[in-house]
């Protein structure tokens, strides 16, 4: 999916201001994510620290819960907001639960600086583990 100038902007500051309300005491690495949904809806997602690290929540998966929780299950694309010279892709982690629900979504990075990444989700994480793994594999424990 190809963005109109429109969306992008509007996904761009949705990004950008959701992410002043990031909770980062420990990284002070601010990150805001904008999901469009299928259906037109915007969901926004900032990172949220934890003193035990392994339970930080990322921005996009932030935003995939908010979208979910509102009975959304399928996103065209991701904005990703951080205030660097240069765009930052999403984790591991991320790129995995977005593919779980869009394995075709867009992924576009903007920072503080010119450049943006755009990338699909297949190209961040190519053989994805995903729905189909387990239909693939279900015969393979017998």
């Amino acid at each position: 999916m190809s963005l109109t100038e429109a969306q992008f902007e509007s996904l761009k500051l949705a990004a950008m201001d959701v992410s002043g309300n990031a909770w980062c005491p420990y990284s002070d690495f601010r990150v805001g994510a904008a999901l469009l949904g299928a259906d037109g809806r915007m969901f926004c997602g900032c990172n949220i620290e934890n003193a035990s690290y392994g339970l930080t929540i990322c921005a996009e998966r932030n935003a995939v819960a908010e979208a979910v929780a509102a009975g959304c299950r399928e996103f065209l694309t991701l904005l990703i907001y951080t205030p660097t010279a240069q765009p930052t892709a999403p984790c591991g982690a991320c790129r995995q639960v977005v593919a779980e629900f869009s394995p075709d979504l867009e992924v576009v990075s903007v920072c503080d600086g010119p450049d943006v990444l755009r990338a699909s989700i297949r190209q961040l994480l190519p053989h994805s583990f995903g729905p189909q793994s387990l239909r693939d594999n279900s015969d393979s424990c017998d």
